[in-house]
């Protein structure tokens, strides 16, 4: 509503996105077209691809909340195919402990089939369905019997993702994990672990499901940063998977392979350290003769784009 062109402010000097990864670049860019000199601050636990490039070049500051709350707990991340054998431990496991469970299931159509084969696989436990598609007193009724303990496990759709503070909840199960990205991942994943006990995230794949390259990327990646404070980490990797996107455009994700914007990358970087009154990062051209050549091997690098991009990367190396 804020973005809208009837919305006016007569002295506007700080502009405060928070989770800024659920927010297109239009949207962000009217905001701050509102003045031009007004401060922004963005806040997320997964900056996206073009934000954290940005950042990277130094055309944003950058500020890391690495410390967690006392006594928090790394999440427990697991991808794992779906099974009956599986859930049903979880599901004891938590319960056991006098905890409650999500289970995230992103299709509306048939989520009532996915709740009554919970019940099969678990008869004792009561459960709540929320999603978009309930009046809004049905879906506020779920949420406060979830939030009461009046149920035991919360179905739902990714209505959940953000918002949700509930210290009993410490397991989460994420349906078909293979459809969403590493900040969606990250964000579900978040829901648990907001107390003192040990959480589990599983991220569940159908067995019939063959994992793009991309998707068994992004699983990895989700299970290898599970730390608490691992946010940077992930938004990293999601920069390698995903590429920068456009600085030029409003493309928040993408690889761009021409070689005019590695050329526009290089020049920006010197006119940020040209503003900061700092040296220019380009070194003063050496030349290296050897006797021999030098390359990188064709069965070490097989894939021409990968040793290209390696080539980029060591010729834009410089000493620490």
């Amino acid at each position: 509503r804020l973005a809208q062109a009837d919305i006016h402010f007569d002295n506007l000097g700080l502009l405060v996105v928070d989770e800024e990864q659920r927010f297109g670049v239009d949207v962000k860019e009217r905001l701050k077209a509102m003045r031009a000199s007004v401060d922004v601050l963005t806040m997320t636990a997964t900056p996206i691809p073009r934000t954290l490039h940005m950042a990277m070049l130094g055309i944003r500051d950058i500020s890391n909340l690495t410390t967690p709350p006392a006594n928090r707990l790394a999440v427990e991340t697991r991808a794992c195919r779906f099974d009956e054998t599986l859930l049903r431990h979880a599901i004891d496991r938590e319960l056991a402990r006098d905890g409650q469970i999500f289970f995230v299931h992103n299709r509306i159509n048939d989520i009532q089939k996915v709740a009554d084969k919970i019940r099969t696989i678990a008869p004792h436990i009561s459960i709540g369905i929320a999603h978009g598609r309930l009046r809004e007193g049905e879906l506020e009724q779920v949420m406060i019997d979830f939030v009461a303990g009046r149920t035991q496990l919360l179905l739902a759709t990714t209505i959940i993702e953000s918002g949700l503070d509930i210290p009993r909840a410490n397991t989460i199960f994420i349906d078909e994990a293979d459809h969403y990205g590493l900040a969606d991942l990250h964000q579900l994943r978040g829901r648990v672990g907001r107390s003192h006990h040990r959480a589990y995230c599983y991220l569940i794949v159908k067995e019939s499901t063959r994992l793009t390259s991309t998707a068994a990327r992004r699983l990895r990646a989700i299970q290898e940063f599970s730390s608490t404070g691992a946010g940077f980490s992930l938004a990293m990797r999601d920069l390698e998977i995903r590429g920068a996107g456009n600085l030029l455009g409003t493309q928040q994700s993408g690889h761009i392979a021409a070689v005019g914007y590695e050329l526009y990358c290089r020049l920006l970087e010197n006119a940020v350290c040209g503003l900061k009154d700092l040296p220019p990062k380009d070194p003063p051209p050496v030349r290296i003769d050897l006797p021999g050549d030098a390359w990188i091997p064709k069965d070490y690098i097989v894939d021409l784009r990968s040793k290209i991009d390696f080539y980029r990367r060591i010729s834009r190396a410089s000493s620490p």
